[in-house]
């Protein structure tokens, strides 16, 4: 038995999410399938995060194991082969016994795009939300370190009652950068973690704060709440990446 480790990028526009539904097609499903092809035996993946329908990866990550050990060249040009030219195997590598790509992860990067331009890019709208009216971008900048720190999010996730939210909503944002880009700007967000739906329910909350609708001063009453009705409405998927997944040396490298 020998355990692998798949850095994966995909386009999610056409796609329900990361996880195996039985109602729509899925990357993890896709890819399952593709390694069972390649490998010639049944194959499971786990992934580090369970993107939605729509949002895009640069850097997403899953583990798998095999029965026998495999040419990890062969393979990775093999699957890349098989799979749609939406989802990309960008590396596979022998991973150590202990790597688990969702429990041994220490940290994640998430970029979600904003077009502020009064006029769509069509070669952007997959992957950025496009906001066609003025918005007070210095607001959106302000309000940010708010969000920052160790904090209780449950009013930032949606099915706050289900999985890892009703049990503990407090993760760590280690910090919200605001970048300029072309036609707009990206919000970076890294955080040891994150709820369902946490950075677009965040980003559609400083939406909120850039257009007036919601102002600075009761991000904190929001927090205290623990609401999900009180923050703003979620940023639309399609302008969500998923960027980087941190993990120790320990438990991401194959020992020699």
């Amino acid at each position: 038995m020998a355990k692998y480790k798949m850095l994966i990028a995909y386009d999610g526009s056409n796609y329900g999410g990361w996880q195996v539904q039985s109602n729509t097609l899925s990357i993890q499903a896709l890819i399952e399938n593709a390694l069972s092809v390649a490998i010639k035996e049944p194959i499971s993946i786990i992934g580090s995060s369970r993107t939605d329908a729509g949002v895009h990866a640069l850097g997403q990550v899953a583990h798998f194991i095999a029965k026998e050990n495999l040419n990890t060249y062969k393979i990775q040009h093999s699957l890349n082969g098989i799979l749609p030219k939406e989802i990309r195997i960008l590396e596979l590598s022998a991973a150590p016994d202990n790597f688990h790509a969702r429990y041994s992860a220490t940290g994640k990067t998430y970029h979600y795009h904003l077009h502020l331009n009064s006029v769509l890019d069509p070669f952007t709208r997959l992957y950025s939300w496009h906001i066609p009216h003025k918005i007070d971008l210095s607001s959106l900048i302000e309000a940010t370190p708010l969000f920052v720190g160790t904090k209780d999010f449950t009013a930032f996730a949606n099915e706050a009652h289900k999985g890892a939210a009703s049990k503990n909503g407090v993760r760590t944002l280690k910090r919200i950068d605001v970048v300029e880009e072309l036609y707009g700007v990206r919000l970076e967000f890294e955080g040891t973690g994150f709820l369902y739906k946490m950075v677009r329910n965040i980003t559609g909350t400083l939406l909120d704060i850039s257009m007036k609708k919601i102002k600075k001063e009761e991000v904190e009453s929001i927090f205290t709440s623990k609401d999900r009705k009180m923050a703003g409405k979620a940023a639309p998927a399609q302008g969500l990446f998923l960027i980087k997944i941190d993990y120790d040396n320990n438990s991401s490298k194959e020992e020699n």
